[in-house]
């Protein structure tokens, strides 16, 4: 079993790294996935190909690395909910992405370093105090700005996206939780097998091949991602805190407008840039936050 590496404070600047890498990885996913939707092909066929994709990678990696015991769960409540978080999250924001930009879902998914501070206070027992709060109600303005419920551009997978983020920000506790106790093979194992299992009666009565040379690269690569970016997420959270390396996902940003412009011809429209806007300042600010109090107390420290 994995243990947390010790002093995470020396090897900050790398666990930041890989979620920049992490990101960029996400990034292909739902481009990915967004691309085979296009394409015509069903939501449950494309997650099928991400999960099933993933299971290979994880199966290959530990015949490699001779390890035997990818099975074996130290918290199966956890672990099992953990996938079954995953897999939800996963497919609600495939269908998202049939009537969503990439930069509208990514905007939204922007308030998951918020989430990931208000449900850290709640479960974790971390100290959240009136100007982390306020920032936080302040982010959520943001997404209100993107969404504009009242206007007519609202659509209903607007919702969804944003339930997507809450289900995503839960999976990331629960990731930081087991990281110490489950090994980075088991748990990329059942988020990878327990989707494959959930998901086969409704990939196969909708079963379609990819067509094309490209769409079957983009099936293929899509477990790839998938694999490659959970196994460095996992890293990068065994080597710094969660609250203090969630503001860094900002850099999708970028990445989601890229892909959004240059690939699906949607750029971002003004007040979905606006919204984001607000929703990264409120983040940042949470993360100066966080970093002055860590400063504090280890000035505090004997």
């Amino acid at each position: 079993m994995n243990k947390p590496l010790k002093g995470k404070e020396d090897h900050g600047n790398l666990a930041i790294l890989l979620t920049c890498i992490t990101f960029l990885f996400f990034t292909g996913i739902d481009t990915s996935a967004k691309w085979l939707i296009t394409a015509g092909m069903a939501v449950p066929v494309i997650v099928f190909f991400r999960y099933s994709g993933h299971l290979v990678f994880t199966v290959l990696s530990s015949v490699l690395q001779r390890d035997w015991t990818v099975w074996r769960m130290q918290r199966p409540g956890l672990t099992l909910l953990r996938g079954m978080l995953l897999v939800a999250s996963t497919s609600l924001n495939f269908i998202s992405l049939q009537y969503l930009p990439l930069t509208v879902t990514v905007s939204i998914f922007f308030t998951m370093p918020l989430m990931t501070t208000a449900i850290a206070a709640i479960f974790l027992k971390e100290q959240v105090g009136v100007r982390r709060w306020s920032a936080i109600a302040v982010g959520f303005c943001g997404v209100l700005i993107i969404t504009q419920p009242w206007s007519a551009s609202f659509h209903w997978a607007m919702l969804v996206s944003l339930f997507v983020t809450f289900m995503a920000t839960i999976y990331n506790v629960l990731t930081r939780v087991l990281a110490g106790q489950e090994s980075a093979g088991t748990m990329q194992f059942y988020a990878a097998a327990l989707p494959c299992v959930l998901l086969a009666p409704w990939a196969f009565s909708q079963w379609t091949w990819p067509e094309g040379t490209l769409n079957w690269a983009v099936c293929l690569a899509i477990g790839f991602l998938g694999f490659a970016g959970h196994q460095i997420w996992v890293l990068a959270l065994r080597l710094g805190e969660a609250s203090a390396l969630a503001p860094f996902g900002y850099v999708q940003i970028i990445y989601m407008t890229a892909a959004s412009w240059l690939i699906f011809n949607q750029p971002p429209e003004v007040w979905t840039m606006v919204g984001a806007c607000v929703v990264v300042a409120s983040g940042m600010y949470v993360w100066v936050r966080e970093q002055a109090l860590q400063i504090r107390k280890s000035h505090r420290a004997p």
